[in-house]
């Protein structure tokens, strides 16, 4: 029996195979939740519809499979950067137990209607001090009136220095759900 379910969603031009998402999947096997990465590779390749390919479409793809695995029991979202976007906005449409965001964007662009927004559950947020596509400052600006657990790494937006520690703060939320 499982204690819930984990959607684990990777980012631009990443895959459900991606090391971070990966080091995820073995976590939440390890403390018994069932779990599952989507693939939104196809959505990259959509320049059409804008510079980080066909976001709606990554949003309607997470919310379906969320819808479903919500009404099994408890659900937590995962992402790392757009996956961690798209993981804040579905939780707002489905219940969800917790997040956990990698380097999310606070914002995709100027318009309000792009900018981070995210249930207010217990969320943990890993980010790199020298990101270089989303500045630490916004991410510490987001996470502050939330009071979002924030561990801020000595890295850069793909914190492939730090799975290990992605890993063991992903740990930390799922334990502290128990």
């Amino acid at each position: 029996m499982s204690r819930g379910h984990c959607i684990l969603s990777h980012g631009f031009e990443s895959g459900p195979d991606a090391t971070k998402v990966t080091a995820l999947a073995d976590v939440a096997e390890r403390f018994g939740w069932s779990h599952e990465r989507p693939d939104y590779t196809g959505f990259d390749a959509q320049r059409d519809i804008g510079e980080l390919g066909n976001v709606p479409a990554r949003v309607q793809r997470l919310l379906e499979r969320a819808q479903a695995a919500a009404e099994n029991g408890p659900l937590v979202l995962a992402g790392s950067s757009l996956g961690a976007w798209i993981s804040g906005i579905v939780s707002l449409q489905v219940p969800v137990r917790a997040l956990f965001l990698m380097a999310p964007p606070i914002g995709l662009g100027k318009d309000p209607q792009y900018q981070l927004r995210a249930a207010e559950v217990p969320t943990s947020v890993i980010h790199g001090w020298d990101d270089e596509l989303i500045p630490a400052g916004d991410v510490v600006a987001w996470s502050h009136p939330r009071r979002d657990r924030l561990l801020l790494v000595n890295d850069s937006h793909r914190l492939s220095d730090h799975v290990a520690t992605s890993a063991q703060a992903f740990a930390e939320l799922l334990e502290s759900l128990q």
